[in-house]
Order: structure tokens, then C-alpha cells, then sequence
């Protein structure tokens, strides 16, 4: 799939700082890149069956995502930023970033959202059981799925710069390729 930039997923449980990422790396890109909050285009478009008051989450209709991602993914240049990757077809992201952080930080910032205990409970279980990491190494493959922690300002720093170069590198190949 020929695309001007980078198609990038940066996925991670809730609270890992997924959007705090994307939305720097969208500033800091040596191409332009768009930010998609997923949960966010989900509410704002009613791609959902319902809302699950228990769990506080949307339902998501996957099928609909899908159909009102796929024009902006073929256009590429492009970081979808969502808490699971698994529904997004393989030939889709060009860069799967999957942020990890300690449970007891996890736990924190997650009530500082005021997430219901139940909900805390859950994330923090599915950060300990490497669940996002795990879906991600099975979707696809292996040498663009990356693992990074995320749990001060300096791994922040540290993960855009990583990215930002991978962005370089990748770009370069691109160019390269169509020569």
C-alpha cells in the first residue's frame, strides 16, 4: 500500500499514556501525521451496539469502525490510538507500538480518572497478564510489533524519539523503493 507517511497503532491497557504519545508524536513527525482517538471516533460517530453502564464503555461495533477507518487508513499518515489492536486487519499498521507501565503506577492513574474499582481491577489485571502485548505479537508481525514503557517523562521523551527515527527510517525505504 503506497501512503505519504507511516500508518502507526499505539495501543496499550488504559492509562499507559497512549494519547499523551500520539498526540506529541503527531507534533513531532518529520511527516504529518493524523491522530485518531478511536474511543473518541467511536462516541463521536455512534460506532457502538451500546453503552455497558457496569463497565462505564462503549460497545464497540467493530464492523462500522472498520468501514469508517479504512479511507483514511488507505490515505496513510496516520496514528490510531486505541486500548486493543487485534480488530485492525494485519496489512493495516505499518508500526505497532504497544505502551506498557507498571500496575501499581497503572492503578494510580487510573484512579485518578475515576474509574470504578472494577474497572481498575480489570486494566490493572490485563497489564499484569501482558494481554495488549500478547494481541498485538498475534496479529502481526513480529518485527513491527514494539513493546516500550511508559511510566515517567522520560520514557515519554525517550519512545517519540525512538518512533520519530523509526518514521526516518521508514520514509527513507519508502522513498528507496519507489525508485
Amino acid at each position: 500500500m503506497s501512503s505519504k507517511g507511516p500508518v502507526i497503532v499505539i495501543t496499550g491497557t488504559p492509562g499507559t499514556g497512549k494519547s499523551t504519545h500520539a498526540q506529541i508524536l503527531a507534533q513531532e513527525s518529520p511527516v504529518p501525521l493524523r491522530h485518531i482517538n478511536v474511543g473518541d471516533l467511536v462516541k463521536e460517530k455512534n460506532l457502538y451496539e451500546e453503552y455497558d453502564s457496569e463497565w462505564q464503555s462503549h460497545i464497540v461495533d467493530e464492523d462500522r469502525l472498520l468501514d469508517e477507518l479504512e479511507p483514511t487508513i488507505e490515505a496513510g499518515s496516520v496514528i490510531l490510538d486505541w486500548h486493543t489492536c487485534e480488530i485492525f486487519p494485519e496489512r493495516w499498521p505499518d508500526l505497532v507500538v504497544v505502551l506498557r507501565c507498571d500496575h501499581t503506577r497503572l492503578w494510580d492513574r487510573l484512579e485518578k480518572r475515576n474509574y470504578p474499582l472494577k474497572k481498575i481491577q480489570e486494566n490493572n489485571d490485563a497489564e499484569i497478564m501482558e494481554v495488549v502485548i500478547e494481541e498485538a505479537r498475534a496479529s502481526y508481525p513480529n518485527e513491527i510489533v514494539v513493546e516500550l514503557r511508559s511510566e515517567s517523562t522520560e520514557d515519554l521523551e525517550s519512545n517519540i524519539l525512538r518512533i520519530v527515527e523509526w518514521i526516518t527510517v521508514w520514509q527513507k525505504n519508502q522513498t528507496e523503493g519507489s525508485d
